[in-house]
């Protein structure tokens, strides 16, 4: 008698999964729309009253909060399903269950990865090959009053933690007992420089533009502002007028959203 009520919670739990799962496709929808945006047109967040960020960051707040939704009706579903079952299949299925842990995590990993956005999944793959390459690797905290770049080469790009372990190159030469020094940084302190042999993958920089660029004879990046093929870095000389200095274009990036200097 009392099996009927749960079947009936079942059924109503399975409509609410439903539910979750068509909210869930629509905001990756969005997630999607305005990541192509910003692949397309980064610069558009520069603009006054842009609100690009803010809306993504409120959709990966939507969809983390229907996603743990999901997971506790898929709970209670999973208790009611228990209680229906004779003893013996309860037990039959716990010891299934226990025996295909690792198979069931390594589904949930891939079920994570397929639930990443695409354009962050290509940011991904294009971490994992820059072993032996060299990048710009913000140095500093995210509370540092002045941000400092350095150019760094890429060790390992660990896709669990999404941390890339750099190698400073130039610390042997400045440290007390040399030797060179390695860090691991998340994703959002590097940028990546354009290829050297494929101007393709060079970033259109118009006069005017900030950008992080490689001071000359050294592997420290500063603002700089676009002149034409020269860029001109925003260190005043005795007389106050700003210096041009010419700087190769693999080693010109855009300036950072809220850099410091």
């Amino acid at each position: 008698m009392s099996s009927t009520p749960d079947i009936t919670g079942i059924l109503e739990n399975t409509k609410e999964l439903d539910r979750f799962r068509k909210e869930q496709e629509e905001v990756l929808v969005e997630i999607n729309k305005i990541h192509k945006k910003l692949q397309s047109s980064p610069e558009v967040v520069e603009k006054p009253g842009d609100t690009s960020l803010s809306k993504l960051k409120n959709l990966y707040i939507q969809a983390k909060e229907l996603s743990e939704s999901e997971v506790t009706v898929s709970n209670i579903r999973l208790a009611q399903l228990d209680s229906l079952l004779p003893s013996g299949q309860q037990r039959g299925k716990l010891e299934v269950a226990e025996g295909n842990g690792l198979k069931r995590k390594r589904m949930k990993a891939e079920s994570d990865v397929t639930r990443v956005p695409p354009s962050i999944r290509n940011q991904m793959k294009a971490y994992a090959s820059l072993k032996g390459e060299q990048v710009a690797a913000r140095m500093t905290a995210d509370d540092a009053e002045q941000d400092e770049w350095l150019v760094v080469k890429v060790i390992h790009f660990d896709r669990e933690t999404k941390e890339v372990e750099v190698l400073d190159e130039e610390s042997g030469d400045d440290e007390e007992g040399g030797g060179q020094r390695t860090y691991k940084l998340p994703m959002s302190c590097i940028l990546l420089f354009p290829k050297r042999n494929d101007p393709s993958t060079t970033q259109e920089f118009l006069p005017g533009k900030h950008v992080l660029a490689v001071y000359p004879g050294t592997t420290a990046l500063y603002k700089a502002t676009v002149v034409s093929t020269p860029r001109k870095f925003d260190d005043d000389e005795e007389d106050g007028a700003l210096p041009q200095r010419t700087v190769p274009f693999h080693k010109v990036v855009a300036l950072p959203e809220g850099h410091r200097q």
